[in-house]
Order: structure tokens, then sequence, then C-alpha cells
């Protein structure tokens, strides 16, 4: 069996013997990146999809993957018509491929930790939030980070921080994942919105605005849910951005956090409906940056920004 951990641990080595079945010899050692799509095609069994989170094209996954087998001289996979399958050969190293990329991303997290302020740091967050919350109060804060590039992800999955995605997430939930580095930050609070008018009709009258199928689980989707006992939605999103609008343009009655809803004059909110539910705002990290000057700098800034705007959340 290939020993790829050593093969990585010892870059002088100029060859590399392999046992084929003919017992001839392999070709150059093996890097990183051979491992590296030789998991992601194994994890993603598509061409396209691997290429797309490599960041290459897919002749480009396909090439690397036949000069890996022509190094180990194994097939590692079987090429069918919609997917790559592993072959026996292929399950066996993937378990020790596995080990191999998990030292190296924790090498470049605890490398990401030694870094000095002049650095980028990325955060991952809920779209809404990022581009009506975060991003707005940035301008006036810029002096507090100087020297850090700030990229913001905007998205609704959560991002795996053990795989670099984010150096920081702010997530709606507490993580899950274990060894992350977690603390609340903020409450958020959720009312009823409507545009003018609404509220005025009896309750029996009122049509929804509602998150879709993504995002039905949702604790203000479960609560609205309960709420409508029976009665109609109008709209369905899983947008945040596209839920406002509507609920602005008279679509029908929406659950919204505050950040969005309050003081927006398109909106009213329901008194007594104003606070159904409330959700803690969490900022997590992996432990190996969590040290990090460029990082902590930015948990911070975050930190000290919700502190500030803590009523307007709640």
């Amino acid at each position: 069996m290939v020993d790829w951990a050593k093969i990585i641990r010892n870059p002088d080595q100029s060859t590399m013997t392999v046992q084929k079945s003919t017992a001839s010899t392999a070709g150059p050692d093996l890097d990183w990146d051979d491992i590296r799509y030789f998991v992601e095609l194994a994890r993603q069994d598509k061409l396209s999809a691997t290429a797309r989170v490599l960041g290459v094209e897919h002749s480009t996954v396909a090439r690397r993957i036949g000069m890996l087998e022509a190094r180990l001289g194994v097939r590692l996979f079987d090429r069918l018509p919609k997917h790559w399958v592993l072959t026996a050969e292929g399950e066996t190293l993937l378990a020790q491929a596995r080990r191999v990329e998990d030292e190296a991303l924790a090498f470049a997290r605890a490398g990401a930790g030694a870094a000095t302020l002049r650095c980028t740091v990325r955060l991952s967050a809920p779209p809404a939030f990022a581009s009506t919350f975060i991003v707005p109060r940035l301008g006036s804060l810029r002096t507090l980070w100087p020297g850090i590039e700030l990229e913001i992800i905007g998205e609704i999955r959560q991002a795996d921080l053990y795989r670099r995605e984010a150096d920081l997430a702010l997530r709606m939930a507490r993580p899950e994942q274990a060894g992350l580095a977690a603390r609340p930050l903020a409450q958020t609070g959720y009312g009823v919105y409507a545009a003018p008018g609404w509220f005025e009709r009896p309750e029996r009258e009122w049509e929804f605005i509602g998150y879709g199928e993504a995002m039905k689980d949702t604790p203000q989707q479960q609560w609205l849910d309960k709420f409508i006992a029976g009665r109609t939605y109008a709209f369905r999103t899983n947008d945040a951005i596209a839920l406002l609008a509507g609920c602005r343009t008279g679509l029908g009655v929406a659950v919204m956090p505050h950040f969005l809803g309050r003081g927006d004059p398109g909106l009213v909110l329901h008194p007594e409906h104003a606070q159904v539910l409330s959700r803690p705002l969490w900022l997590a990290v992996h432990p190996d940056v969590r040290r990090s000057p460029r990082v902590t700098a930015v948990a911070e800034l975050l930190a000290a920004m919700l502190r500030e705007h803590a009523a307007l959340l709640a």
C-alpha cells in the first residue's frame, strides 16, 4: 500500500516505487494536488461537479486523475456514462487520501493562524444579513481593520470551517460541527410585517408570504405555518430580500427579522405580533485560526457592531 503521507512529508525524494501487478516502477512523486483531485472526485463522483469545486475545467480533472492512475499503476475509477465510481483499489486508497487531506487542511489553518494582520479574512454570513446589515456599516469602521482585505461570502448554507471555506461564520443556529469555537453575539427578533392597509382587513382574509422548501425548517417559517391555520400563501421564496420586496409591494403578510423590517417606511409591524420569536446569532471560528491577529480583529469588529445596534436587531 502506498504511504501517501510519507511521500508528502518527504518532497526531496525524487522517485517512488509502487508495486503493480507487473512489478514495474511508477513515475514521479505524488504531490498534494494529486490527492486533492482524487479525494474531490470521490466526493462528488462527477467530473463537472468536481471541476466547479476545484475551479478548473472538467477536462483538467480527467487528465489529472489519468496521470495519477498512471503514476500509481492502478485504476482508481470506473468511468460510467454519468458518474465516476471508485474501484476496489480506489476505495482502499481513499481512506489514506482523506487523512492526508485532513493534515494538509490543518497545516493551512495553522498557517493562517500564524499570519499577520496584512491578510485576507473570509466571513460567511446569511446573504440578507450581510448585504443589509453588515456591509452598510463597514464604511465608517474601515480604520479599525487596516491592512486586512475583508471578503464576505453571503450564503444560506453553512460554510465548512474545517475545509477553510471561511475563517469566520455568522450563523442563525449554534454550530453543530464538533471542535469549533463559537459564541452568541446578539439576539435577532422577528415580527409580523405587511404593507400599509393589510392589517386593516380581518385576519381571516390575510394572505401570506413565506419561505419555500429549502427553508421550511427555520423557526420563523415553522411559526408562520402554525399561525396561518389553513389560510393561503400568495408567494414563497428562499431569498429574504425577495421576501422583503414581496411584502413591500403588498403580496401579503410575512414574518421577517427586525433588521429588515424595522424602520422601513413601506412596511407596518403588527402591534400584537411585534415579537413572535427571537434567535441567537452565533459567531464560529476554527480553533486553529482563532488566535490569528487578523481573525481576532474582524471578530471583535463584528462583536462591537452587533453590540452597538443590538436594539435594531432584537
